[in-house]
C-alpha cells in the first residue's frame, strides 16, 4: 500500500533542493580567518584521506587548504622555511588541520532544510539510520517553532502520553531506587556538569542535578551506578532521552569508567526496557493509593505501561487476574 502524502499543516514548509542528509565540513581560513563550509556529500572522508586528496578553497580571498600549499605569509611569527608546503613543520600542519575538520561525526556540519543555513550537526537533534550524521532535517530552532505549531493541534492525550509513561514508572520504581549521597556524586564528578564542564557549587541546590543516566521512563531507578552529575540547563536538555542521543561515544566512554555503568547498555541506539525490576513488587506499590484518587484511572495507566513494555507476562497469577488479563 502506498505511503500517504503527508499534510503540512503549520505553514512552515521544509526546502525541497535541500539534500538534508549530507555532510559539511566547517573550517576557518589559515589566511584571512574567514568561517567556511563545503559540502562534503553522504560518505565522510577519514582525516588521512583529507589530507592526501582536499583542496578546499576560502571563498572569500581564494586561499586554497591543500598539503600542497605554503603556508600564508600572515604566519609571521612562524619562520619562512617552516612555512614552505614541503617542510616537516607544514606537513604536520596540514595533517592537523584536516584531522580537526573530519576525525569525528560531531566534527561535522549539516544544512537545516528549513532556515537552509549550514550549523554545526549539534543542533540537530539525532535520527538513528538518517544519512552519515544520522540527524534530523531541521535544526532545532526550527524544530521548535514547528512544535509551537503542531503542539496546539495534537490531541490531549498525544502530549501526555510520555510524561504519563515518565510519572507511571516513576511511581512503579518507587522503593527501586538507592539513596544516592550527593557528596559522594560531587566526588565522582569532580564538582563539575558531565556535560558542560562547569564548576558546581553543591550548595546552590538550583543550579545542578542528578540525572538517571538510563532514564526512569524505561524502568531504570537511580543508582550509584546510574547516576550522573549535570548542570540544571543540560539536564534540561537531557530530559528523558537514551544515552547515546545526548552523550558523544568519548563521553559514554568516560562515563562508564567514572559510574561502573554497563558501556553496551548506554551506548545502545534504541532505548531498552529494564525488565529486571520486581515488577510484582512494583505492581503492589502502585496501587497502595490514598482513597481519594481516582483508582480506575491509575489501573488503565497501569495496564497501558506493562503493555507497552512487554511486562505482563511478568505479573503473578494473582497480579494478572486481579488486573483483569486471566479469568
Amino acid at each position: 500500500m502506498p505511503r500517504r502524502e503527508a499534510k503540512n499543516v503549520t505553514g512552515i514548509t521544509r526546502l525541497k533542493d535541500i539534500p538534508y542528509h549530507d555532510a559539511w565540513v566547517g573550517f576557518s581560513c589559515v589566511k584571512c580567518g574567514h568561517r567556511n563550509v563545503l559540502k562534503i556529500g553522504l560518505e565522510l572522508l577519514t582525516p588521512d584521506g583529507a589530507y592526501e586528496n582536499s583542496r578546499w578553497k576560502c571563498e572569500k580571498c581564494g586561499y586554497v587548504h591543500s598539503k600542497e600549499s605554503n603556508l600564508p605569509r600572515e604566519f609571521k611569527n612562524w619562520e619562512e622555511k617552516y612555512r614552505e608546503a614541503d617542510s616537516l613543520t607544514a606537513k604536520r600542519f596540514w595533517q592537523g588541520f584536516f584531522r580537526i575538520a573530519t576525525e569525528r561525526p560531531d566534527s561535522y556540519w549539516k544544512q537545516c532544510n528549513v532556515c537552509r543555513r549550514v550549523l554545526p550537526q549539534t543542533a540537530f537533534d539525532k535520527h538513528f539510520g538518517w544519512g552519515p550524521l544520522e540527524r534530523q532535517m531541521e535544526c532545532r530552532g526550527c524544530k521548535a517553532a514547528i512544535n509551537a505549531k503542531l503542539n496546539p493541534l495534537r490531541t490531549k492525550e498525544q502530549l501526555h502520553e510520555s510524561s504519563l509513561k515518565r510519572r507511571v514508572a516513576d511511581l512503579l520504581l518507587e522503593g527501586e531506587s538507592e539513596k544516592i549521597s550527593h557528596e559522594d556524586i560531587f566526588r565522582m564528578f569532580d564538582s563539575k556538569c558531565f556535560k558542560t564542564g562547569a564548576n558546581l557549587d553543591i550548595k546552590n541546590r538550583s543550579t545542578w542535578e542528578i540525572d538517571h543516566i538510563l532514564p526512569s521512563k524505561y524502568l531504570y531507578p537511580l543508582t550509584k551506578n546510574n547516576a550522573c552529575l549535570l548542570s540544571a540547563d543540560a539536564n534540561g536538555n537531557k530530559a528523558e532521552k537514551w544515552p547515546s542521543e545526548f552523550y558523544t561515544n568519548g563521553e559514554l566512554v568516560k562515563l562508564a569508567k567514572i559510574t561502573g555503568a554497563n558501556i553496551k547498555l548506554l551506548s545502545s541506539k534504541k532505548p531498552i526496557i529494564n525488565t529486571s525490576i520486581n515488577v510484582n513488587a512494583s505492581v503492589t506499590r502502585y496501587l497502595n493509593t490514598r482513597e481519594r484518587s481516582n483508582l480506575e484511572k491509575r489501573v488503565d495507566e497501569l495496564k497501558k505501561l506493562l503493555e507497552d513494555y512487554n511486562l505482563v507476562d511478568k505479573l503473578s497469577i494473582n497480579n494478572k487476574r486481579m488486573l483483569g488479563y486471566i479469568n
